[in-house]
């Protein structure tokens, strides 16, 4: 009975130990080089790519209608991408301005060889306020100096873009 106890014991603590090293884990944004052609999340077919408007026409889309574009797609240059996961990515537009895209549902992410590359988003724009504390958030998980974090002071408004998926065409 006594050896049962101690043989249980011990595979509860093996157990224990093999699912807390399993969780304690870190991980990064996926590997890849961001090839053209390329996809993460959601498919872009063509149809979608050939209608791709410019993040500038995004822009004056979202202050004309003043609401939500569902179903767009966007082209536009990578500029950044969250280096803790790959799970944000930052598109510049044509007045060198930024616009902010996160995955839909978390559910996918981008490896951070995507920066500098060409892409089509498909998904959902809407002009946002974002809080000082979350631009702070999104500048640390950039690895951007404490300055630039420490100078981040008001909540800002700009364009969010959710994507169902990211093409790289170039």
């Amino acid at each position: 009975m006594k050896f049962k106890a101690i043989l249980l014991a011990a595979a509860v603590s093996v157990s224990a130990l093999a699912f807390a090293q399993e969780t304690s884990q870190t991980f990064g944004p996926p590997a890849g080089n961001a090839l053209a052609g390329d996809t993460y999340g959601g498919g872009i077919d063509s149809s979608a790519e050939s209608k791709a408007i410019t993040a500038d026409k995004l822009g004056k889309q979202l202050k004309k209608e003043n609401k939500k574009l569902e179903n767009v797609a966007v082209k536009g240059k990578v500029t950044d991408v969250c280096e803790k996961k790959g799970c944000w990515l930052t598109i510049q537009t044509e007045d060198n301005s930024k616009f902010f895209v996160k995955m839909k549902d978390y559910a996918f992410f981008v490896p951070t060889a995507l920066k500098g590359k060409n892409v089509v988003l498909e998904g959902s724009a809407e002009r946002k306020v974002t809080s000082v504390n979350e631009q702070k958030h999104y500048a640390e998980d950039a690895k951007k100096p404490q300055s630039e974090i420490d100078a981040i002071t008001q909540p800002k408004e700009e364009i969010r873009f959710v994507a169902n998926g990211i093409k790289v065409v170039n």
